[in-house]
């Protein structure tokens, strides 16, 4: 068994001298790094043309934590000189378990310490990050809001997981309709930094992945103010969610059904949602189709028929697992279509297997990966003639759904087992 080593700090001891050194900052940019030599440049230097242009009297500091890459990307990192006597930046790996929620944790140390009046953060991998995205995240932190969301402009099939869940359960759980809770870059006000840091997850999974949902979700029962902030298209290393999603739907989905325990007595009482609001302009830029692999999902989903059938029958509700039977029958992809309210209950299901589970919980979530691929392979079919427009408006309508349905979901909850 491995032994979990809990750090009183992410910082190195050189990092600590050095904003000793520095004393205080206005703003402080985090970048959690990991294998990202071919990119990490340009973010670094689109952060501090945005810092120049739009903050060129504050003083900013750039906080690039990198999670031990073997490659050139910490060498690269530092090879940017800021050149600019208000912007500094730190190079360096953070101390805590593996992951991106160490990296952030490295990064909001650096804020308080520093006592920064805005904080925001962006991964390291991308490549359509403008000047304008740093103005975009710190003005609203400038006037009052506590956290902002990235609202990306996004190709339909684009952003699966938030589609198919992370959007859906958001607004149907806590009643806030973020867009994109899981978008990766965001704004943060120095109080939910504070807040964030006090929380004891540092040394738990949500340290090695699903921060940034567990980061959306704490703003909103925390209490915080939040916004939105347009910031256009976001591009980076693309993924075809027939491809490599699967981990990344686990991280996701995982911490929103341990989440759902912890603040039970917080969704159970809302009703309905209400829209966030949504601030800026989309920076000029629009998103490409792309290809996705329809019959690999597809075949991906009959091999969990076949693998995980007997589970399944245990978790889903006879009617709908006659649906599900006889999609893994379906010989012709265009009428591979798997019903909204079908996916709904089983998603809710799946929250209550995953509830009453404790000891076989992320067993249990592994069986709901196929079913996932499956509801993608059904949503190239649903949006294959929608234009941009009218595919956002199919997933206001899916929303809807598990707006309606969540009575459903409370009584699953909330019967006692026999």
């Amino acid at each position: 068994m491995t032994k979990i080593t809990r750090f009183s700090t992410a910082l190195r001891p050189h990092v600590t001298a050095k904003i000793e050194q520095l004393g205080y900052a206005d703003i402080v940019i985090g970048i959690p790094a990991y294998y990202s030599g071919g990119s990490i440049v340009h973010v670094i230097k689109t952060v501090v043309k945005g810092i120049e242009l739009y903050y060129p009297h504050l003083r900013a500091v750039i906080m690039v934590s990198d999670g031990g890459s073997t490659d050139d990307t910490r060498d690269l990192a530092r090879t940017v000189d800021p050149k600019s006597f208000n912007v500094e930046s730190i190079v360096t790996i953070y101390r805590g378990i593996p992951g991106k929620g160490s990296g952030l944790r490295a990064a909001f140390e650096v804020a308080v310490f520093l006592k920064a009046r805005a904080v925001a953060v962006f991964d390291s991998d991308l490549l359509s990050i403008t000047p304008e995205w740093i103005r975009n995240f710190l003005d609203p932190v400038f006037n009052g809001y506590d956290y902002v969301a990235p609202y990306y402009n996004r190709y339909k099939l684009d952003g699966t997981i938030t589609n198919t869940i992370a959007y859906n359960l958001t607004r149907v759980l806590y009643g806030q309709r973020i867009r994109q809770p899981i978008g990766g870059d965001f704004g943060i006000s120095p109080a939910l930094v504070k807040y964030y840091l006090n929380q004891d997850v540092w040394a738990t999974d949500i340290a090695k992945f699903g921060i940034d949902i567990w980061m959306t979700t704490s703003a909103i029962v925390g209490g915080f103010r939040i916004c939105q902030a347009k910031l256009g298209v976001k591009l980076h290393d693309h993924k075809d969610p027939s491809a490599d999603l699967g981990p990344m739907f686990r991280q996701v989905v995982g911490t929103t059904f341990q989440l759902m325990d912890q603040y039970h007595d917080h969704w159970v009482k809302i009703g309905g949602s209400v829209e966030v609001p949504t601030l800026g302009e989309f920076v000029g830029q629009r998103a490409e189709a792309f290809d996705i692999d329809q019959a690999n999902l597809i075949a991906y989903f009959k091999v969990g028929m076949n693998n995980f059938g007997g589970v399944w029958g245990n978790i889903i509700e006879e009617g709908d697992l006659k649906i599900i039977e006889k999609l893994a029958g379906t010989e012709k992809s265009e009428q591979f279509l798997m019903p909204i309210d079908t996916w709904v209950r089983i998603v809710y299901r799946y929250a209550d297997a995953f509830h009453r589970t404790p000891r076989q919980r992320f067993k249990v979530l592994d069986t709901l990966t196929p079913l996932y691929y499956g509801r993608v392979g059904s949503l190239v079919n649903e949006l294959r003639d929608k234009t941009q427009e009218e595919a956002e408006d199919h997933f206001e309508q899916n929303a809807l759904v598990f707006e309606k349905m969540k009575g459903y979901l409370i009584e699953l909850w909330e019967t006692k087992e026999a």
